[in-house]
């Protein structure tokens, strides 16, 4: 079904987090690759965990960080909380 790059807890909150790195700003940066389909695939997957471990009153929360790579310049951005699965 795929993947979750890093399953955390933050307090009593488990955090799924997706990383997107870019090379090349042609096809936009990292955060253009968090569409609706992938966020809806990675709280697809989520939920399948929390199923599997007995989580499911746990809070979560679905976190993105993005390193994009321009050149010699590496920018890494953090979205706590970057969407909402409804």
């Amino acid at each position: 079904m795929g993947e979750i790059d890093i399953i955390a807890r933050d307090g009593e909150t488990i955090v799924f987090v997706e990383v997107k790195a870019r090379a090349d700003p042609r096809f936009g940066g990292g955060a253009a690759a968090i569409t609706l389909w992938k966020q809806r695939r990675i709280a697809q997957m989520a939920l399948g965990f929390l199923s599997r471990y007995g989580l499911t009153t746990a809070p979560c929360r679905f976190d993105v960080v993005v390193v994009d790579v321009d050149a010699d310049k590496v920018r890494v951005a953090v979205f706590v909380n970057a969407f909402d699965v409804r």
